[in-house]
């Protein structure tokens, strides 16, 4: 390929040169960038197109220079309707910044000053041919002046005028344009990039264990507007379809079963149905569409856990055996993580039958999606092919761009980032095992900037299989600790049931299980006595989730900055964002990551990354007590984890 006459190189975003679309959301400010340079030492100039998912070209956006001597040309754009966008780069020869360049120099010394203006008076002249009435005027007024009696200091400052330089800005004198190929952009609804989730079994809420009895969708339904009044924005229910009984699991994953014990949700299907019935001990269909509409009535979004796996007793292995694998004694493969068995699940074989298996599974999704569920959860999608989610993510999304798919793949970076690059809208991340500040700063910044094009994470602070060692040693601090860091960096997070109760009791010593998992057992849960007594958090978590729907820096992904502290277990960031009437939305975080000790240090801040200078002094608000500082470069902080483990602070508009 040859090189373009203005060469444009170094676009960003991009992903897997373009293989796959750079993503972002519907209101979220997304920085096009790329570098653009030519021979010599003339002006050049650059700009962004894009291109609808209607394929109608908006208005294009100027690039500018990021810095002087770096060719490094950026601007921020929003899209404003879901779809699939492209954009490209036009670069192009700028004769009238060149004009300009030389202009500056020549005229103030007095060097061929009819020439220069006359060079310039052209310039002008044709570049009003292409600007429409007042503002085509303006421009040849300012061309006249060039052409006058006056000192050419003068005859300058009428093209240096803010009114000519306004019109020249929005209509500038393009040569040689030089276009990019067209780059995608996957533009989804807010929810896939902002959230807060709450997970629960609908089985456990209004359960009785002695004798054992599940709950239903009406009870669990009761418990929806405690979800609600704690801010989150998203339900999210492991399955809820019919359970095997061949090899299900006993309390805390026992190989036996005792009568009473439900099994495992995720050993999906009986006699009662597969993937598409609901377990007939939570209700029928029209109980789970009446939860469906309470949750809607109370601003809640219902995620539905979609594992691609069968129990043995599932209507499929009867009906499609050869969706499964064979071993060679003619068993079927039950699943396997040596040396942990999963005797009562059995995976699914893509290679035999992919067509009947892919219809199969849109089948399902699209049934769920008729009963209002617009959010998936997926389980272990690391485990299926990739090119199978490539096709089937790009298929729904072609008839419903609404629905949201989250992965849950705690596997190898390289296919936790694929899954996110084919088609994935959120991904489970390692933030769980993430707990020292060199391992958060760390992380942050690479969730936040490095793989922000294409992977949204979703900051889990604790899940079924997930109950952390710092959880279960640091008691109620660490537990504030780990919700404010997840709540405050990341646009989306969640929490799974029992958090709010510092559940954190481990199956044994060096175990991340939970004792009495509630993945075998019911676990009802007396949620009023807690608050009676004291021992919720529901107050605390519903604080964080007000502060950050108050907060739009704190719906944005890519805009995390790190500060730092003479102590090495103070961690501080901060969030910035420009409001549409320009101010800025400024959160500055710093949190105490010892959950047993006083700590005290000073907090030294990159003072630009808060759009200030390093010398100002500015006002602060804690959002979490109440208290009002003026901070400066560097401060004092003293957090005491068992009354406050962290600062929220919101930088004040500056009212001097």
């Amino acid at each position: 390929m040859l090189t373009r006459r203005i060469p444009i190189t170094d676009i960003a975003p991009v992903v897997e040169c373009g293989r796959y679309p750079a993503k972002c959301v519907v209101g979220e400010p997304i920085t096009i960038a790329a570098t653009v340079f030519r021979e010599g030492h003339a002006a050049v100039g650059a700009n962004v197109v894009l291109v609808d998912p209607q394929g109608v070209e908006r208005p294009w956006t100027p690039l500018r220079l990021v810095g002087e001597g770096t060719d490094r040309y950026a601007a921020e754009i929003t899209p404003d309707v879901e779809g699939d966008w492209t954009f490209r780069i036009e670069a192009w020869d700028h004769p009238l910044g060149t004009w300009l360049h030389d202009a500056r120099i020549k005229l103030p010394e007095g060097q061929d000053v009819d020439l220069v203006c006359e060079e310039g008076a052209r310039l002008l002249e044709e570049t009003a041919d292409g600007v429409p009435d007042p503002q085509r005027k303006t421009l040849l007024r300012a061309a006249e002046a060039l052409r006058g009696e006056a000192e050419p200091v003068e005859r300058l400052a009428a093209v240096l005028a803010p009114d000519v330089q306004e019109i020249l800005d929005r209509h500038p004198l393009r040569r040689f344009v030089t276009t990019s190929e067209p780059l995608r952009l996957q533009v989804d609804r807010p929810r896939a990039l902002v959230g807060a989730w709450y997970e629960f079994f609908p089985r456990s809420e209004g359960a009785s264990l002695d004798p054992p009895r599940s709950g239903t969708f009406a009870t669990a339904a009761r418990r929806l507007p405690a979800i609600a009044a704690m801010g989150f924005d998203v339900v999210y229910l492991p399955p809820i379809h019919p359970i095997g009984t061949t090899f299900r699991k006993g309390r805390n994953n026992s190989l036996r079963a005792e009568p009473g014990d439900p099994g495992v949700p995720w050993a999906i299907g009986s006699p009662d149905g597969g993937h598409d019935a609901v377990h007939p001990d939570l209700g029928t269909m029209a109980d789970f569409d009446a939860f469906v509409a309470r949750a809607r009535e109370l601003g809640l979004e219902i995620a539905l856990d979609f594992a691609l796996q069968c129990s043995p007793d599932h209507p499929w292995v009867r009906e499609h055996p050869e969706w499964f694998t064979r071993r060679v004694d003619g068993s079927i493969a039950y699943a396997e993580n040596p040396p942990k068995k999963y005797q009562d699940i059995y995976p699914l074989n893509f290679d035999n039958d992919y067509p009947g298996l892919y219809a199969e599974v849109r089948r399902i999704l699209h049934l769920w999606m008729s009963h209002g569920v617009r959010i998936f959860r997926v389980d272990n999608p690391h485990t299926k092919p990739l090119a199978f989610w490539e096709e089937l993510l790009a298929d729904i999304r072609s008839t419903d761009p609404d629905v949201i798919f989250l992965s849950e793949a705690f596997t190898r970076p390289a296919m936790m980032r694929a899954l996110a690059k084919v088609g994935f809208h959120q991904s489970y991340t390692y933030f769980t095992w993430r707990n020292s500040r060199p391992e958060l700063e760390s992380y942050l910044w690479e969730l936040s900037h490095e793989t922000s094009d294409y992977l949204r994470p979703n900051l889990f602070v604790n899940t079924p299989d997930i109950l952390h060692a710092y959880l279960q040693h640091g008691g109620r601090p660490a537990f504030k600790v780990r919700a404010v860091i997840a709540s405050m960096a990341g646009p989306s997070w969640g929490v799974y049931s029992g958090y709010e109760l510092c559940e954190n009791t481990p199956l044994h010593p060096g175990s991340e299980e939970y004792l009495d998992s509630e993945k075998y057992q019911y676990k009802p849960r007396d949620w009023e006595a807690a608050e009676r007594e004291g021992r919720s958090l529901s107050g605390y978590l519903a604080t964080l989730n007000r502060i950050r729907r108050e907060h739009v820096a704190l719906q944005r992904l890519r805009n995390l900055s790190l500060h730092s502290a003479d102590h090495p277990e103070i961690l501080t960031f901060s969030k910035r964002a420009t409001m549409p009437d320009g101010s800025d939305d400024t959160i500055i975080v710093v949190v105490n990551l010892n959950p047993f000790q006083t700590l005290e240090a000073t907090v030294s801040l990159d003072m630009p990354a808060l759009g200030l200078g390093w010398d100002d002094r500015f006002h602060v608000v804690d959002q979490l007590s109440g208290a009002h500082y003026w901070w400066g470069q560097h401060n004092y902080v003293r957090l005491d984890p068992h009354v406050e483990p962290a600062h929220i602070l919101v930088v004040q508009p500056d009212v001097s």
